[in-house]
């Protein structure tokens, strides 16, 4: 597998590029068509057949097929400065279990991790200090042969870039307030709203933008069918606490599979507390002692209110709950590296 890194002169951003071709070769071609946004310019690569001899001029055709998938994770600094990814051979195979929902080829487990640790490395100086956030890192596999017509691209791209980040709400780790949508949906039965792909998102945008300018910090969706069962926020899954009982929406095709939310699932059995992965109404949701949401975005984020049809209930007294601040202090720990990883879920890079 060649691996590409590409440096922008004006950001100093590295790219991890993989061209995926009949039989997942790999093509290291590239060339600078795409973008140049905030600084940031984003290399392609050039298709076999538009390639021309050396110093010859190129000519680069857009990709066609607007198929996409992505894949989101963190690197962690630790504080002897080595390194810390958490799960990456999780999102490996979630995009592949993505990939073929989509009809795309995807890369193996060990070329994706391969490819994140490479692109992590070679940004490394980039990765906050220990407790200021956290190296975001953005897998993508799109579509980049050139097809008009309704079918599978003819060849794929899988690259990688990454960004420093903070807290993903505005509010930091401070309660978020959510309002239900009970007319738009972001997935359907027998749709794409388990896997990962670019689409999905774009669902989500109008009911959130609403609902913003409303105030609220984001949408919790029901499903479509009863309106009456969650399913999740419109980046992150959702948990109900009553009493030592935690649920969350059973995976049921409509719901992301979130890496963060099945380590959570994991962390809080260890820790005694009674998980229970089900349909879960709007009525226990309003009954709940406390509320929160996961994902590798927000990790954990405490619910401060949920209104639904014009009622708001409020949960707590404006900060994190005790379920939700054991558990989000329990993950980042391990994370981080700060706690025994006994679990076995990070990965240390020098």
């Amino acid at each position: 597998m060649n691996i590409t890194l590409l440096d922008s002169a004006t950001t100093c951003l590295y790219i991890y590029i993989y061209k995926i071709m009949a039989g997942l070769q790999p093509n290291s071609l590239i060339c600078p068509f795409a973008s140049s946004r905030n600084g940031c310019t984003l290399f392609l690569p050039i298709p076999n057949s538009f390639s021309s001899a050396a110093g010859q001029s190129r000519h680069c055709l857009p990709p066609l097929s607007l198929k996409g998938l992505f894949e989101g994770l963190k690197a962690y600094r630790k504080q002897d400065g080595n390194i810390l990814l958490f799960r990456p051979e999780e999102n490996a195979m979630r995009m592949q279990v993505g990939a073929e929902r989509m009809c795309m080829p995807s890369p193996s487990v060990q070329q994706f991790v391969e490819a994140v640790k490479a692109t992590v490395l070679a940004n490394k100086r980039w990765i906050p200090p220990p407790g200021k956030g956290s190296l975001y890192i953005r897998p993508l596999l799109m579509g980049s042969g050139a097809v008009l017509g309704l079918a599978p691209a003819p060849e794929y791209t899988f690259l990688i870039y990454v960004s420093p980040v903070g807290n993903y709400f505005k509010e930091g780790i401070a309660p978020i307030n959510l309002v239900v949508e009970h007319e738009l949906h972001r997935a359907t039965p027998g749709g794409t709203g388990g896997v990962k792909t670019i689409g999905n998102y774009a669902a989500v945008l109008k009911a959130q933008s609403a609902a913003k300018a409303k105030g609220y910090s984001d949408v919790l969706y029901l499903d479509c069918v009863h309106k009456r069962y969650l399913e999740e926020v419109s980046s992150c899954n959702i948990f109900v606490v009553k009493g030592n009982v935690i649920s969350t929406p059973a995976i049921k095709g409509t719901i992301l599979p979130g890496i963060t939310r099945k380590s959570i699932i994991d962390v809080a059995q260890s820790q005694g507390f009674q998980v229970e992965e089900r349909l879960v109404t709007v009525e226990e949701l309003l009954d709940a002692d406390e509320v929160f949401c996961t994902g590798t975005a927000v990790v954990v984020s405490p619910v401060g209110s949920i209104t639904y049809l014009g009622k708001r209930v409020s949960y707590g007294e404006g900060g994190f709950g005790a379920v939700s601040q054991q558990l989000y202090s329990v993950l980042t720990q391990l994370q981080m590296g700060l706690i025994a990883d006994k679990m076995n879920w990070t990965l240390e890079l020098s």
